[in-house]
């Protein structure tokens, strides 16, 4: 059965949304809308310009007309009387086909100063013409001005002009640019035709690269979803064709998803070691505990009537409480160590810490072989007490694991800037497993005596000085411990 997840399809159903309101819809509305003002200002432009050039070729042809006819002396009696001149009978003397034609090309009349048509040589006015004159109105003001004017004739456009005569007639002059409009017409449906064509393109196009750029988008949220599901391992993956800024982005939060996973194991780890650390030191505080709160009541019960058994048992309270003692001041230490604390820097031998070290072995076991490789001095710039700790650790160690006829070397020397320090046993050695947790606090190889604090200790104080402590073992081949510091610490004598 498929279980539904909180954080997995609320992220991946709005980021996939194909909605107005996506990221792909909005980009691809935005270049749409971009596009279609692009076309509608470029076609505004060319219509504009278009019919800006074919009404000034119109307009040109109407002004040189009406240029010629005012720069003659013509009176409307000898425009009768010239009747037979091509001007008067193509122009002004309409052909009698031209009375079915409801939009001619060009119309041409004769109006009084009242404004009405007046026909020439006997022949009757169209329809066109009667239009004409209704149309231009007041005809004088049309021969005083500059340029054409539009008129609307009979339903079709026109640009019209006028002349006066010498005997106060006026002829009107009117060019039709109805080719003009239906040329734009179709220019016009023409643009939007092929806008939209472009527009349904472009949006097909931007909707698939914005699909193809937007992949690694969706990659980062399916890796989120996954994360937050508890596959802390997830990565995002790198496309084949990124961009510099999605590649950024990825590297980025590939680097932060590392950081959450190595932040998480971390947090765990310590959780777990401080919980195994809490039940282990219960379990070391209670068995002290346990015997002195025994022998008490022993004694409280008056059970302990010979003198003898009494001093035992004042013994064993002394020791346990001696043995608590000790873990106290162990954990003690460790806490300050895990609080980073402040060192007493100070020039030390350490050389000297090392023979001090080897002779108290030697006091304490007479009977095992030690061998020294200090000799001379060596300062390093540490914490005296820390160094004496570490070392008095090391050899309390060897003295609880090995038996007292193994060998014991102590080695100090100075390579490559570093100090090291070894402690080297022939004793009975660790196994793989109890190696790798021979620094866990509590841990004790085989259940082995001591608090099992020793190493731990060892290894907080070198950390604290920025140095580092390793081991080397196996079974039947000792024990080697090798504690080195750093060469800023570390000052030749």
């Amino acid at each position: 059965m498929k279980v539904f997840h909180p954080f997995r399809h609320p992220l991946r159903h709005s980021f996939c949304n194909r909605g107005l309101h996506s990221l792909r819809a909005k980009l691809t509305l935005a270049n749409v809308a971009l596009l279609a003002l692009g076309i509608v200002a470029t076609t505004a432009v060319s219509l504009m310009g278009m019919r800006y050039y074919l009404l000034d070729q119109v307009d040109t042809e109407l002004i040189k007309m009406r240029d010629s006819l005012g720069s003659s002396e013509l009176t409307i009696r000898k425009v009768d009387s010239l009747g037979a001149l091509s001007f008067v009978k193509d122009k002004l003397v309409p052909e009698a086909t031209d009375k079915d034609r409801s939009a001619p090309d060009s119309i041409y009349t004769a109006v009084d100063d009242r404004g009405r048509a007046v026909g020439i040589l006997d022949v009757p006015l169209t329809e066109a013409q009667i239009g004409l004159a209704r149309a231009a109105g007041d005809a004088p003001a049309l021969a005083q001005d500059t340029g054409p004017h539009d008129v609307t004739v009979n339903g079709a456009s026109y640009r019209v002009t006028a002349v006066r005569l010498s005997d106060g007639t006026y002829i009107l002059m009117a060019a039709s640019t109805e080719a003009l409009h239906m040329g734009m017409s179709k220019a016009l449906r023409l643009d939007f035709a092929v806008g939209g064509l472009l527009l349904v393109l472009l949006a097909c196009l931007t909707m698939m690269s914005v699909s193809r750029r937007m992949r690694p988008l969706e990659d980062m949220v399916e890796t989120s979803s996954a994360i937050a599901e508890g596959d802390l391992t997830r990565r995002v993956p790198s496309s084949h064709h990124p961009t510099q800024e999605v590649e950024q982005l990825r590297l980025a939060l590939n680097s932060m998803l590392h950081q959450v996973e190595s932040a998480y194991r971390t947090r765990e780890r310590s959780a777990a070691q401080l919980r195994r650390f809490v039940g282990d030191a219960s379990h070391e505080l209670r068995t002290p505990l346990s015997a002195i709160r025994g022998y008490l009541q022993l004694y409280d019960k008056g059970m302990l009537s010979d003198p003898a058994e009494r001093r035992r048992a004042w013994d064993r309270v002394l020791a346990e409480t001696d043995r608590m003692g000790r873990l106290v001041d162990e954990l003690l230490t460790l806490a300050r160590l895990d609080q980073e604390p402040q060192l007493l820097l100070r020039n030390v031998d350490l050389s000297r810490l090392v023979r001090d070290a080897a002779e108290d072995l030697r006091v304490q076991q007479p009977e095992r072989p030690i061998s020294v490789g200090a000799d001379g001095a060596l300062l390093v710039r540490a914490d005296e007490s820390g160094l004496r700790k570490v070392l008095g650790n090391l050899m309390g160690n060897v003295r609880t694991h090995t038996p007292e006829d193994v060998p014991v070397r102590l080695g100090l020397e100075r390579e490559d800037g570093v100090v090291r320090l070894c402690v080297e046993d022939k004793g009975p050695g660790l196994c793989e497993e109890d190696a790798a947790r021979v620094f866990d606090r509590f841990f004790r190889a085989g259940g082995g005596a001591g608090s099992g604090l020793g190493l731990a200790i060892v290894q907080g104080v070198v950390l604290a000085h920025g140095g580092e402590v390793a081991v080397r073992t196996a079974p039947g081949e000792g024990l080697t411990v090798t504690v080195t510091l750093p060469a800023r610490t570390a000052l030749e004598a």
